[in-house]
């Protein structure tokens, strides 16, 4: 089992979700979040005055998954939150140990 984490656009949100959706994906978390890579932030104009906007807003997206499904996951997110440019996101993908469903104590493939 894998636990796929997406940095993604705020507005890329509902095509990923979608995109999931669409290939059997049935539970995610998603976390509005600040935050910069490459990008560096920004600046903007305020009545008259730039300033630096340093950490952009970001979504993270976080989806368990068995193994069998982790390439479609990671293809699904990327095609759909994809623009071509700069700050479009990361994927990183993490290794889960155990996962138990509290209500019935299903373990392992079964919980998810």
């Amino acid at each position: 089992m894998k636990l796929v984490t997406a940095i993604i656009k705020p507005f890329k949100l509902d095509d990923a979700r979608e995109a999931l959706s669409e290939i059997g994906v049935q539970g995610m978390t998603v976390t509005e979040t600040k935050g910069f890579g490459r990008q560096k932030g920004h600046t903007e104009l305020y009545r008259g005055a730039e300033y630096v906007v340093d950490f952009l807003p970001k979504v993270k997206l976080e989806v368990a998954v068995a193994d069998d499904k982790l390439e479609a996951v990671i293809t699904a997110i990327s095609k759909a939150t994809s623009t071509g440019k700069i700050g479009d996101g990361k994927i990183f993908v993490l290794g889960l140990e155990q996962v138990v469903r509290i209500r019935t104590g299903e373990t392992g493939d079964e919980a998810l």
